[in-house]
Order: C-alpha cells, then structure tokens, then sequence
C-alpha cells in the first residue's frame, strides 16, 4: 500500500481575479483558478471578488479558508488538475438543480 502523503499550505498570494498561487509543504506550488467552481450555497459568495480577497491560511487545518466556512482540502488544492474536471461538474450541477 503507498503511503498517503499529507499536504499542507504554507502561504499563497492573489495572482489576479479569483486565481492564487498556492504553496504546499513539499515545495511545490499551483497556480489556481477558482472562479469555475464557485457555485452553490457556500462558494457562490466568493464570486464577489472582495469576499473572494478575504481567503487566509486557517493555522489549524494548513489549508485556504473564507470567512463564511467554505475551504478546500489541502490535497485537492495541491493536484488541481486531477480533481478541477470533476469539481466543476459536480458544483455546475448542484447549482442547476437549485435553481
């Protein structure tokens, strides 16, 4: 069985509208857009680019986090590209089915 590695942010800066450039334990970096999956209840807030600035490094769980409660795994942050296909769907369809 592999080992299941753990990642933590260490810090990140706004690149532009609603894409940080994210640093993680091991050294590496995503840059990421986050605009594509703000959908739904607890994202859709941060499609207001002021709230959206408001992210910070939450100390406990070594990730980003809002002040409304919405976060993201450290482990999906740091592979984006394998999950971002899948978020967006998943977030797309949640906020049709809403609507």
């Amino acid at each position: 069985m592999a080992d299941h590695l753990l990642f933590k942010v260490t810090g990140f800066e706004i690149e532009g509208d609603w894409t940080l450039r994210v640093r993680f334990n091991d050294g590496t970096f995503q840059v990421i857009d986050f605009l594509p999956v703000l959908h739904g209840s607890l994202f859709a807030p941060l499609r207001d680019k002021k709230v959206f600035e408001q992210v910070r490094l939450d100390p406990e769980w070594r990730t980003l986090a809002w002040p409304n409660g919405a976060d993201f795994d450290p482990e999906t942050l740091h592979n984006w590209p394998k999950y971002v296909d899948a978020l967006v769907a998943q977030r797309t369809a949640k906020a049709t089915a809403h609507a």
